[in-house]
């Protein structure tokens, strides 16, 4: 896209923002033509947590949401870090 989205949305909310936070440690296939069940097993083990993340409430923001494979894949990763909490703010769920 030549842009990240999720980093516009974030911050025209305003939120405490740590773009590096999260950290992609795995090549993985496109997902666009991938079932929901392809989706998962794509992104299992993909993504690493830079920054402690033990006891804080985490807000995941992303403009589109289709399968929820992706933030739910980073979500379950915060929780085995620790957090306390983690939400998910799209602006769109297909």
């Amino acid at each position: 896209r030549g842009y990240n989205q999720s980093d516009l949305l974030a911050r025209w909310l305003g939120c405490a923002y740590q773009p590096a936070a999260l950290r992609r440690v795995r090549k993985t296939a496109l997902q666009q033509r991938l079932s929901a069940s392809a989706r998962r097993r794509n992104l299992q083990r993909a993504f690493a947590c830079t920054v402690p993340v033990a006891g804080r409430h985490i807000a995941l923001v992303d403009d589109v949401v289709t399968t929820g494979s992706t933030v739910a894949a980073i979500a379950a990763l915060l929780r085995r870090q620790g957090a306390a909490s983690v939400q998910i703010w799209c602006v769109c769920r297909t």
